[in-house]
């Protein structure tokens, strides 16, 4: 009897050139000295680089035993093993990011390419690891997320209060952390900022509340029904289903980017608090002052970070698609 064996997956070949371009890169940059991982200022041995072979590595065994039915389950342990080891390498993609907003370039484009390809292949990996289940198209209504995914949106929301407080003081001209907001611009200028962003800057308006604000909109939209069904204010898409990857997309990749390096970044902070480790005072007067800008934005990261992924899995599973049912005989 001839064994037919099931076809591969779409996303199965896309993950598997991921696996080599991320394996053939980080090996590239362990063999050239090129470090791509970092603790604050502190850069990893470029040894590290060999830990994100060995998870490309850890895809590609995971993807060739998919064949056999005995190894299901495994191939899916290992691929969700790999998928939060991958975020390791993603979590510093959202300071490239920042940094690239204000018109300038990562200080090492390496560990940028690292940080992206890292958060892909998380992406990647964990949807892969998911798999699919037939549905017929037919969506639920329109409907709010329970009392405690309501609860953890607004504790992610609170934790940016510290951090855009100190923003909006420095917009208006005051001073925190013994640096003025007239410092603050001429720090922006002095690193390469666009002209957009000091002009919104120097008007009161800091870009990166405004991001703050706008992710907390993300936040709420995720979990409030007018995140499934565009408001009246939307004008001509008023009444029309909202396409789920709208919000999912950019809040899958914030939680992916943000929990990470929350937490790597508040463990750090922590170190350095205690006096284990030493914190460059950088553009700051003192050491104490750059630890507590560090904190006010740092720790809202984290929080904000987990409760976007609590939401998103909520909206992912208020929106999705009936099951489809099938006609009793």
């Amino acid at each position: 009897m001839t064994r037919i064996t099931p076809p591969a997956r779409p996303g199965s070949r896309l993950l598997l050139v991921w696996a080599v371009v991320h394996g053939a890169f980080a090996a590239g940059c362990a063999l050239a000295g090129v470090p791509l991982l970092s603790l604050g200022p502190h850069e990893a041995p470029a040894a590290c680089d060999w830990g994100a072979v060995a998870v490309a590595g850890l895809a590609t065994a995971a993807l060739a035993a998919r064949r056999r039915r005995s190894a299901r389950l495994a191939v899916r342990r290992a691929l969700l093993i790999a998928a939060a080891l991958s975020l390791v390498s993603g979590f510093g993609l959202l300071m490239d990011v920042l940094m690239l907003l204000t018109g300038s370039l990562p200080a090492h484009p390496a560990a940028a390419a690292h940080h992206a390809l890292g958060l892909i292949g998380a992406v990647l990996l964990g949807a892969d690891s998911l798999g699919r289940r037939p549905r017929s198209g037919r969506h639920a209504p329109a409907a709010a997320a329970s009392s405690r995914v309501h609860l953890v949106a607004v504790v992610g929301a609170a934790a940016f209060l510290p951090y855009a407080t100190m923003k909006t003081v420095w917009a208006l001209g005051g001073t925190f952390a013994g640096m003025s907001g007239a410092e603050v611009l001429e720090v922006s200028r002095r690193n390469g900022a666009s002209d957009a962003w000091l002009a919104l800057e120097s008007r009161g308006l800091d870009p990166t509340a405004l991001f703050a604000l706008l992710g907390v909109v993300l936040l709420f939209g995720l979990i409030r029904p007018w995140g499934q069904v565009f408001p009246r204010w939307t004008a001509f898409l008023a009444g029309r289903r909202v396409p789920r990857w709208l919000p999912l997309a950019p809040a899958l990749l914030g939680a992916a980017t943000l929990v990470p390096y929350g937490l790597i970044g508040s463990g750090y902070l922590t170190l350095a608090t205690l006096g284990v480790l030493d914190l460059p005072p950088g553009d700051f007067r003192t050491g104490a002052d750059a630890l507590l800008v560090s904190w006010a934005g740092m720790g809202a990261f984290a929080p904000y970070g987990l409760a976007l992924a609590v939401a998103a899995h909520s909206y992912w599973r208020r929106t999705r698609p009936l099951p489809v049912t099938r006609p009793a005989r």
